[in-house]
């Protein structure tokens, strides 16, 4: 499958340190079929757990958002 990312993707990337690699781990680990979904994942190194939003169309996920969700978990 491949895994794109949005230009706010890329930007929130940066803006909180979460490196485009780290996110494509997580991703490869599971198995989606068309729709969006949102992940949340504890990943070390980062005191909140980050949530991830993706969409996959016709075999490309799309990478919507990443960010710490520093609320905590809902």
């Amino acid at each position: 499958m491949k895994v794109t990312f949005s230009r706010h993707a890329k930007r929130r990337a940066k803006l909180y340190g979460i490196q485009e690699s780290v996110i494509g781990e997580i991703l490869s680990e599971l198995r989606f079929d068309d729709g969006e979904y949102e992940l949340i994942r504890d990943v070390a190194g980062f005191k909140y757990p980050i949530k991830i939003v993706v969409s996959v169309r016709r075999s490309i996920l799309t990478v919507i958002t990443s960010y710490p969700l520093k609320k905590g978990v809902k």
